[in-house]
């Protein structure tokens, strides 16, 4: 039998978290509800849930906090819920590793379609296999490998989330070739993604943040185009 998805429904509201529960067990969704950022810290780990639906505006330890721990050790899917609809609450949301970010009140088919969408995103990191068909690129002090998930930076494995991985190996593998925000997006993120090219911004400031500019090579931002993997 195959084991239902499990998702972590984190609200200080009882109402609103029993509603999206019942919205994603009609979906065969196992859910499991956490009222403060304490609680979902613990859970996060003693459930293992494959996707973390976080609310902001929590008693204690806020869902900004939580979002930062949880990425700190872990790339779970994370869909931010708030009732915030200021551009700097969803760029700071996406900047802490959030994968999506939903305002209140949302669509509960929205909501279930972001979900899986985000899911179907997901890849986790896999132990290394042998295959004839390795996705690979490595250029002086870096290597990326999108088979097994693994970035190695001037001899040290660098975390990553999926889509900071997959947005670093997709430039990579066609150095000195431009983008435009938009490319990346449908490439990256789908054409299913609802969001807008800051989310591009935002993922190569963190890669730029990680892997720093090297004598051969640079994340180039091309002004008023997009970005590009550039060689010297």
């Amino acid at each position: 039998m195959v084991s239902r998805q499990k998702i972590l429904i984190v609200d200080d509201d009882s109402n609103i978290a029993e509603l999206i529960s019942l919205y994603l067990t009609k979906e065969c969704f196992e859910t499991a509800i956490a009222g403060d950022g304490e609680s979902a810290l613990l859970m996060a780990d003693s459930f293992a849930p494959n996707l973390i639906l976080l609310d902001l505006m929590l008693p204690g330890i806020d869902g900004y906090q939580v979002c930062r721990e949880i990425r700190a050790k872990s790339s779970i899917p994370i869909i931010m819920l708030s009732a915030k609809g200021e551009i700097f609450d969803k760029v700071l949301g996406l900047e802490l590793g959030a994968d999506d970010y939903m305002e209140k009140p949302f669509d509960s088919k929205e909501l279930v379609a972001r979900v899986k969408a985000v899911l179907r995103r997901y890849k986790p990191v896999a132990a290394p296999v042998e295959t004839k068909d390795v996705k690979s690129v490595e250029y002086p002090d870096l290597i990326i490998n999108q088979t097994n998930y693994s970035v190695i930076y001037k001899g040290q494995t660098v975390e990553m989330p999926p889509k900071e991985l997959e947005l670093l190996y997709f430039l990579a593998s066609s150095p000195n070739h431009v983008f435009t925000r938009e490319q990346l997006l449908d490439q990256i993120w789908g054409y299913e993604y609802i969001g807008d090219t800051r989310t591009v911004d935002v993922h190569i400031k963190r890669l730029r943040e990680k892997v720093n500019d090297h004598d051969n090579w640079r994340i180039a931002t091309i002004w008023g185009i997009g970005y590009k993997f550039e060689v010297k």
